[in-house]
């Protein structure tokens, strides 16, 4: 059982990081072994995606008041949080290769600048080019003859 202060704690984290994300998953893992879970973390930490599984009663106060408060009434059963913070696609690239291996990370909910968006868009958000890609793909079409 958490204390007060802890649940205090959770939600003003998580309503800290939800105001800086650029997009949010919010991913089923029910099935998936510890050694899955600490796998997907790793690879988050890599990808400066930051993951957190919150009780969702906790998880909708932290969202209220955010962009993100559309996402409260899917946030039903066992979910982790995928907050992108530095590109708007790493949570979805992320959530995408690690359930391609893993058939039991199932995507409830995208959110994306306040916009509330199907699972199945995961895919074309996690196809998105990062900031660099897309400056240099710009440079490449300036520079073209």
């Amino acid at each position: 059982m958490l204390t007060l202060e802890q649940k205090k704690t959770i939600v003003a984290e998580v309503e800290t990081v939800a105001k800086s994300a650029q997009s949010v998953i919010a991913a089923e893992y029910s099935g998936l072994t510890v050694g899955q879970m600490t796998q997907l973390r790793a690879e988050a930490r890599n990808a400066g995606v930051y993951l957190r599984v919150v009780k969702n009663t906790l998880a909708r106060r932290a969202l209220d008041g955010t962009d993100y408060s559309c996402m409260k009434e899917s946030l039903t059963g066992p979910l982790i949080l995928a907050f992108s913070i530095e590109d708007l696609a790493s949570a979805a690239k992320l959530i995408r290769n690690f359930a391609q291996d893993n058939e039991r990370l199932k995507v409830k909910a995208v959110a994306l600048s306040g916009k509330l968006l199907t699972p199945e868009d995961v895919e074309i958000l996690a196809k998105m080019p990062t900031r660099d890609q897309a400056i240099s793909m710009l440079m490449a079409v300036m520079k073209a003859p």
